[in-house]
């Protein structure tokens, strides 16, 4: 079904996917990335304000941090190193049923679905593949215990620390700057990291089909 969206539609479920569905998120991992981009948020705004990184009354200190990096990271890693040996290997190339940016797109999405979704693919992509079966399994299993085990460290480490005094200089999450530095950190990680193939997919796509050309 979806593989017969329009370019910019099939660019958002793919936008949506890749940052970890912290938009309108997917059940359970989309709170979890949804917390982790608040951790790096706070860290952020620790190093801004010149004090200790605070969430939850708590102190973020390295190791809350190393978590939180491995968590946003080995998702993206996961899906764009697969999507790559897919892109460059015959074996890869012969389950598309399309060619162009939009073959792109139906690798990049069945990766991206594996890893932080329920595994769903464009229709176009044969995934019923030795090739495909093993390479996705592996990015199911990586993208969901790069996300479950770092967070379940971060939330022992945190609930072993001393709550700290809430003081003027503390920097609050109940307030709208928070809100809109969180969609900041989002943005920014979540977008930048896939951009170019997403550029090289659906974007791209969405131009050539401007131009008359479809795949």
């Amino acid at each position: 079904m979806h593989d017969s969206l329009t370019p910019l539609s099939g660019f958002v479920l793919l936008f949506n996917m890749c940052v970890g569905e912290v938009i309108f998120g997917g059940v359970g991992a989309g709170l979890i990335t949804l917390l982790v981009n608040a951790v790096l948020t706070m860290f952020i705004v620790g190093l801004m304000i010149g004090r200790s990184p605070e969430f939850l009354a708590k102190k973020l200190e390295p190791f809350e941090m190393l978590m939180a990096v491995i968590c946003v990271l080995a998702t993206p890693m996961s899906v764009l190193i697969f999507g790559c040996i897919a892109v460059v290997t015959s074996t890869g190339l012969s389950s598309l049923n399309n060619l162009g940016p939009h073959g792109i797109s139906e690798i990049l999405y069945a990766f991206a679905s594996t890893s932080g979704n329920n595994g769903s693919a464009f229709a176009g992509l044969n995934a019923g593949t030795v090739f495909y079966t093993l390479t996705t399994s592996l990015s199911m299993l990586v993208g969901r215990l790069t996300t479950i085990i770092p967070v379940l460290a971060i939330a022992g480490s945190l609930a072993k620390k001393k709550f700290v005094p809430v003081g003027s200089a503390t920097f609050t999450t109940d307030v709208p700057l928070f809100v809109w530095l969180l969609i900041g950190v989002v943005v920014l990680v979540g977008g930048l990291t896939y951009f170019p193939v997403l550029t090289l997919g659906p974007i791209l796509e969405h131009f050539f089909m401007g131009m008359g050309k479809t795949f």
